[in-house]
């Protein structure tokens, strides 16, 4: 779990930032799904994730308004989405004025940072993976957790990496 939280800091910093907002955005679908009885994501889940680790980022955007996002950007590429309270989802690029602009509503537009809201994401992950690791649902769910395998996969694959 934590190669995946860093690689997706290596896009952040790397200035990514589609490939990093994407994957954020699945956090909650995972870390819901790997600390759940079923070891499935579902919309309550996720939400109930993103208020209890990540909201405090912005009093304007709970986990239903994540969620919404999450939808829209993922399914549809689209920072729209017509059940959200908002208009849309805009997001300067870090560096492109002295200035930062977060956690604005621009007439029914909501304006988030990036960054701060791709590392209040992965923050409230690291927070998340050190709560429940060593978690009888942990150990369960996350031995089904996509993972690099440096020397392979026996007996599928061995002696190469393997992601899977």
């Amino acid at each position: 779990m934590q190669d995946f939280l860093n690689q997706i800091r290596q896009a952040l910093n790397q200035d990514l930032y589609y490939v990093a907002l994407m994957m954020c955005l699945a956090i909650p679908d995972i870390c819901g799904a790997i600390d759940s009885i079923d070891g499935r994501a579902d919309r309550t889940k996720y939400i109930d994730w993103y208020d209890q680790y990540a909201a405090s980022n912005c009093p304007y955007f709970d986990g239903q308004a994540c969620y919404f996002f999450r939808c829209s950007m993922l399914h549809q590429g689209s920072t729209i989405n017509p059940s959200s309270n908002y208009s849309r989802i805009l997001f300067i690029e870090p560096g492109a004025t002295t200035n930062v602009f977060h956690c604005n509503v621009i007439n029914d537009a909501l304006n988030l940072d990036v960054r701060i809201f791709c590392n209040a994401m992965l923050d409230g992950a690291e927070l998340w993976l050190n709560n429940v690791m060593g978690t009888a649902r942990f150990s369960a769910n996350y031995d089904k957790f996509l993972r690099r395998y440096p020397t392979g996969l026996p007996p599928y694959i061995v002696g190469i990496p393997v992601i899977g």
